[in-house]
């Protein structure tokens, strides 16, 4: 998976739950809130006061070193 600032926050979590905890080191303490899980991830930023360009660099570089294997 290759997140983008266009990724649904959901989507993600639904790939691999580690990146809640990317997203909380990031800033986003509210990832498990309902409203979170629609958002896309430039969507959160801007309500958290982030800079998107950044976050998606940091979910990437936590995808590439911790592979989920991909569902038949």
């Amino acid at each position: 998976m290759e997140v983008t600032k266009n990724t649904v926050i959901g989507d993600m979590l639904n790939y691999d739950m580690g990146l809640a905890y990317v997203l909380m080191q990031c800033g986003m303490h509210c990832v498990g809130c309902p409203a979170s899980i629609g958002e896309t991830l430039e969507e959160a930023c801007a309500v958290h006061g982030l800079d998107p360009d950044v976050v998606v660099k940091q979910v990437n570089d936590y995808i590439s070193q911790n592979p989920v294997s991909e569902k038949a």
